[in-house]
C-alpha cells in the first residue's frame, strides 16, 4: 500500500508556493492600472488555501525519505497538479481561456515546452505575460533539480550514470544532494539576473528583459509577442544565444566551478560534443542560406545561430520563419529538435549523453563483428559503462521513438495532416515549442487545433518532460502492487 501523505504534503507546499508567486503579476497589473489585478489576487488566495489545506491534512504522515514508487508518484504528481492551479489566472484573466486551453498553456509553461494557444500577445495585460514567464522559470529550476536529484536515483533512461558524478565524487565539497540543489538554485537565479541585465543593456525594456530572461534561462521560449523573438533583431539574438547555451550546460559543473574546480566543465564530453556539433550545424546552415537565398553573411550567421540554438536547446524562440527556407532546412530543424543539450540542465529532448552511449555501443558492436574473440566494452568519458545503464539508454530510445509514432498516429486520427501530426508529437515530446507546417510552425500557434489534439499534446508534453519511463512505469500493474 502507498502512503500518499508524504506525497500530498510536498505537493501541497509546492501549490502554496505557486500561489504566492501570483502576487508578482498581481502587482504588475495593479501598477498598469488595467483592472486585472483582482484575478491574480483571487487565484492566489484559492491556490495558497488549497495548497495549505492539502499540506496540513497530510502533515501527520511525514517521515524521512520516500521509496522509489512514492518518488515516482511525487515527480509525476507535481507536473500534473501544478498546471491545474497555474491555469487559474489564464481562465479568469484577460485571456479568458477554456479549462483545456488554460491547462495546455500552463502545462506548456511548467514543462518549458513553449507551445502557446494564446493570440494577441502584443496587447495582452502585462500580468498574464509575466505569469507565463514565471511558469516557465519555475518549471526550469524544477527540471534541473529533478534531473540532478530524482531521475538518477530512479535510474531513468541512463540518468544513473550521473549519480556518482553529481554526488559521490564531490564528497568533500558538497556531500549532500540538498546542498547541491541549493547551490544550483543560486546559480539559476544568478544566470537569470545576468541575462536580464544584458537584455536591458542592449535596449530591451525592463519588462521585456525580465520576462525573456525567465524564458531564456529556463529554455522555455514563451515571448511577449506573437512574432516571438522576431520582435528583436541584432544584439538581442546574440545575447539570447549566449544564455541559451549556458542554460543547457550541466548545472552540477557550475556548482563545481563555484567551489573552485573549473576543470570538469571544460573536460565534460557532453559540453565539447554539444558546442562542436552546434558549430558544425551553424556553418552548414550559413553556407546553405548564403548559397540558396543570397543572405548577407551577418544575417545568415545571426539567423542560423539563433534559430538552431533555440531548437537544439528546446527553447523554441523563432526570429525567422524557417519554413520558408526550403525542404532541406525543414528536415534539418526537425532532426535537430531530437538532439537536445546536456543532462542535468534545463534542456529537453533525448540529450547528448544518450547519443554518446548509443554510438559507443554501436562502435563496440562493430568491433566485435570485426574481431569476434576480442573483448570490447562501451565507455563514457573513458570509464566502462555498466550493462544496466546501457540497457536503460537503449530502452529509452526504443520507447521514445515508439511513443513518437503512437502520438503521431493519435494526432493524425484527430484530422491533422502528416507534417502537423508528426512535428506536433515531436515538439511536445521534446518540449521544444513550435512545430512544422503553417498551423503550428514558427509563424503560427496551437490555438487552431481541436480539443482532442490538444489533450494528446498535453500528455506528450508530460511524458517527454518526465523522461518517459517515469510515466510509463505507472501503467504497469506491478507498480501499484509494490
Amino acid at each position: 500500500m502507498f502512503d500518499l501523505r508524504p506525497i500530498g504534503y510536498v505537493i501541497g507546499l509546492l501549490i502554496a508556493i505557486l500561489g504566492a508567486t501570483m502576487i508578482l503579476p498581481m502587482l504588475v497589473d495593479l501598477a498598469e492600472g488595467r483592472g486585472h489585478w483582482s484575478v491574480f489576487l483571487e487565484s492566489s488566495v484559492i491556490t495558497m488555501l488549497s495548497g495549505g489545506l492539502i499540506a496540513l491534512s497530510c502533515s501527520n504522515g511525514l517521515r524521512a525519505g520516500l521509496n522509489i514508487p512514492e518518488t515516482i508518484l511525487l515527480t509525476s504528481g507535481v507536473w500534473v497538479v501544478l498546471p491545474l492551479f497555474g491555469a487559474l489566472p489564464l481562465m479568469l484573466g484577460e485571456s479568458e481561456l477554456r479549462l483545456l486551453d488554460a491547462y495546455f498553456e500552463a502545462m506548456s509553461g511548467l514543462t518549458t515546452t513553449g507551445s502557446t494557444v494564446i493570440t494577441g500577445l502584443d496587447g495582452m495585460a502585462r500580468g498574464i505575460l509575466l505569469w507565463r514567464g514565471i511558469l516557465q522559470w519555475l518549471g526550469g529550476i524544477g527540471i534541473v533539480v529533478m534531473a540532478m536529484v530524482f531521475l538518477p536515483e530512479l535510474r531513468v533512461g541512463g540518468m544513473q550514470i550521473f549519480r556518482a558524478e553529481a554526488f559521490d565524487t564531490m564528497g568533500k565539497i558538497l556531500p549532500r544532494a540538498t546542498e547541491i540543489a541549493a547551490q544550483i538554485s543560486v546559480i539559476y537565479i544568478f544566470l537569470t539576473l545576468a541575462c536580464m541585465l544584458c537584455y536591458v543593456l542592449i535596449g530591451m525594456s525592463f519588462f521585456d528583459a525580465t520576462v525573456h530572461s525567465f524564458t531564456t534561462i529556463s529554455t522555455g521560449g514563451f515571448s511577449n509577442y506573437d512574432m516571438s523573438f522576431g520582435r528583436f533583431t541584432g544584439p538581442a539574438e546574440y545575447v539570447a544565444v549566449l544564455f541559451m547555451i549556458l542554460a543547457v550546460l550541466p548545472f552540477v559543473r557550475y556548482v563545481q566551478l563555484v567551489n573552485g574546480n573549473g576543470r570538469p566543465l571544460l573536460r565534460d564530453s557532453q559540453v565539447r560534443v554539444f558546442v562542436g556539433m552546434l558549430a558544425v550545424l551553424v556553418a552548414v546552415v550559413v553556407f546553405a542560406l548564403m548559397r540558396s537565398h543570397s543572405h548577407p553573411f551577418e544575417q545568415a550567421l545571426r539567423e542560423s545561430l539563433f534559430n538552431l540554438t533555440s531548437i537544439i536547446t528546446g527553447t523554441g524562440y523563432a526570429s525567422a520563419d524557417y519554413m520558408r527556407w526550403g525542404p532541406f532546412f525543414i528536415a534539418l530543424f526537425f532532426f535537430v529538435a531530437l538532439i537536445g543539450g546536456c543532462a542535468g540542465s534545463t534542456t529537453c529532448s533525448i540529450k547528448i549523453f544518450r547519443y554518446q552511449l548509443l554510438f559507443s555501443s554501436i562502435r563496440v558492436q562493430l568491433q566485435r563483428i570485426r574481431t569476434p574473440h576480442g573483448l570490447f566494452t562501451p565507455r563514457y568519458e573513458g570509464k566502462p559503462v555498466p550493462p544496466e545503464t546501457l540497457n536503460s539508454v537503449m530502452v529509452f530510445f526504443v520507447f521514445f521513438f515508439v511513443s513518437l509514432g503512437l502520438f503521431s498516429v493519435a494526432l493524425s486520427l484527430t484530422g491533422l495532416d502528416f507534417v502537423t501530426a508528426l512535428s506536433g508529437a515531436a515538439t511536445a515530446m521534446t518540449n521544444t515549442g513550435p512545430g512544422l507546417g503553417q498551423l503550428i510552425g514558427p509563424s503560427g500557434n496551437f490555438a487552431g487545433l481541436n480539443d482532442s489534439a490538444k489533450g494528446i499534446l498535453i500528455l506528450a508534453m508530460l511524458v517527454g518532460r518526465l523522461e518517459l519511463m517515469t510515466v510509463y512505469v505507472m501503467l504497469t500493474p506491478a507498480f501499484w502492487r509494490a
